[in-house]
């Protein structure tokens, strides 16, 4: 088998074991709750063009990914995790496959392309983001597509019109999942870098095919958002309004926030850093012109995103891509060479690798002692079995002085925690008060009475629970015309209720509580708790 097809191969067993495998195990979170209530009030709702959350619009989003997580909800049902994220899995495959198609068009070996690509899918927020129904990969991965054909575009005369048609397709479906975000933050940069490195030679000669891009990419990128603001302008602008001072005024950090930016990729936090470092990296790499263009198109990125005053890590999702890109350099760099290293520059490999070695080597004590294993001994078995094992392999084959084995070793640890780790993070949800929003749903059908929010809105209860769940407002507060309704509430606006029981019975009360995790454990959530009250008008 050639190469090439050997290489997507193995690209395509990694991404399955590290993001098709337990899709489904992670309760919902606040951005996914967001998104996939969207995505169910399409179907439920009809409302396909003007976008809901909890029957209000909501236009905060394009909604290309929405769309394909709703068609993914009609096909496995929306009460599938597996089915509402797997949209996300598959454009995250989309991501390494034009990675990989890319980086040979820099002059680089397949091998170093299947490297870099083996990188990037392994990198933390990669795998997090790729597993999590959130937008930033839909719109990172339709900018890779549109680099890829742009790329093509600004390097040959030939196909220019195909390669043009086809950027603004994918520009114009990265623009349809998160507006302007990939513009900035990957394409910009890229341009700058490309530009710098490269040159934009014979850019004149291409106007004609250069302007179907731009009038394509802008009427693929514009036509929903013209259309919600004549269909739905009071809304749109409030919500326009709302987005412009967030951008300026919400999660404001300092300009430096983002210069850690090497450890959001994980595993490869130590050899990113070192692929940084231009003075010893220049003499090094295999190809000096496409490091530069990688390095400069990475740290383009961050200088471009810590501009905006408003910061998020997840925001550093785009810097992974080239980065993977940038740290290939440096591992294509070890598998030549790392016998012949000086020992100044071995120990950063020791380090590295014998720091994982000995995870995988710790990891059966330390999970006997931390974790409750009532009802997961196959997995931690399991697991301590493949995890010590690739420690011992580790540890071997560093004291071999064979890289490579090294390197692919630590790409299997980290598919070794997915396949057989992953499973063990439900040890770490041991609620005793959990109830589920889906019981009060339950209820409310079978006792045929409407459930009312107080004052409140939290996105994971309304999905949890499986439709709209109409608000009372504080402010202006009619109260439900039926004889009979519900009321759930926020525990400390519990002294709503006495005002009420002039008029209104208590039936009864009930405590919900959707935090997975212990009561004691940081990540439990007081806005995840809620009272609820059936009442009954007295005569």
């Amino acid at each position: 088998m050639p190469n090439k097809q050997k290489y997507l191969l193995y690209i395509l067993l990694v991404w399955a074991l590290i993001f098709l495998v337990h899709l489904d195990l992670i309760y919902v979170n606040i951005m996914e709750a967001r998104n996939f209530i969207t995505a169910r009030e399409m179907v439920t709702a009809d409302h396909w063009i003007l976008t809901t959350m909890n029957a209000e619009a909501r236009y905060e989003k394009p909604p290309l990914p929405t769309w394909l997580t709703a068609l993914s909800g009609m096909t496995f049902g929306f009460t599938s995790l597996f089915g509402m994220r797997l949209p996300a899995v598959l454009v995250t495959l989309l991501l390494l496959f034009t990675f990989y198609r890319f980086l040979p068009k820099l002059k680089l070996s397949l091998k170093h392309s299947f490297l870099a690509t083996l990188i990037l899918g392994s990198s933390f927020y990669i795998i997090f983001m790729g597993r999590n129904g959130q937008w930033d990969i839909f719109t990172h991965s339709f900018m890779m597509v549109a680099i890829y054909f742009l790329w093509n575009f600004l390097s040959s005369e030939k196909n220019l019109f195909k390669n043009a048609i086809f950027g603004a397709i994918f520009f114009g479906f990265s623009f349809m999942s998160k507006g302007p975000v990939s513009l900035y933050a990957l394409l910009l940069p890229f341009l700058i870098a490309y530009g710098s490195i490269y040159g934009f030679h014979g850019i004149k000669k291409k106007w004609k095919p250069f302007l179907v891009f731009l009038l394509l990419a802008v009427a693929i990128s514009g036509w929903w958002f013209i259309y919600v603001r004549f269909a739905d302008p009071v809304s749109f602008m409030e919500i326009t309004s709302r987005e412009t001072i967030r951008w300026t005024n919400y999660n404001v950090r300092p300009f430096y926030y983002y210069w850690s930016f090497f450890t959001q990729s994980g595993i490869w936090t130590i050899p990113a850093f070192v692929a940084l470092l231009y003075p010893y990296m220049k003499s090094r790499v295999s190809n000096k012109k496409a490091y530069k263009f990688a390095l400069l198109w990475t740290l383009s990125a961050v200088i471009l995103l810590s501009i905006i005053p408003e910061k998020k890590s997840r925001y550093l999702l785009p810097v992974l891509i080239p980065m993977a890109l940038n740290t290939g350099f440096y591992i294509e760099y070890l598998f030549r060479c790392f016998k012949t290293l000086e020992k100044k520059e071995k120990w950063v490999v020791y380090f590295i690798h014998g720091l994982i070695a000995v995870i995988g080597l710790a990891f059966p004590v330390a999970g006997y002692f931390l974790l409750e294993l009532e009802g997961h001994w196959f997995w931690y078995i399991s697991a301590s079995i493949v995890l010590a094992a690739m420690g011992v392999a580790l540890l071997y084959f560093l004291k071999k002085q064979k890289y490579p084995p090294v390197f692919y070793l630590t790409v299997a640890f980290i598919c070794g925690i997915m396949v057989f780790g992953f499973p063990l993070s439900d040890a770490l949800l041991n609620n005793p008060k959990f109830r589920n929003f889906g019981e009060l749903r339950e209820m409310a059908e079978a006792k045929n009475f409407q459930v009312y929010e107080y004052n409140a809105e939290t996105p994971e209860i309304i999905w949890e629970y499986g439709k709209p769940i109409p608000k009372l407002h504080k402010e202006d507060l009619p109260l439900p015309s039926e004889e009979r309704f519900g009321i759930i509430l926020q525990e400390k606006d519990s002294a709503f209720i006495d005002t009420l029981k002039r008029d209104y019975e208590v039936l009864s009360s009930k405590r919900y509580d959707l935090n997975y995790v212990n009561p004691k454990a940081d990540g439990y959530k007081n806005r995840l708790i809620r009272q609820f009250y059936l009442l009954q008008k007295k005569d």
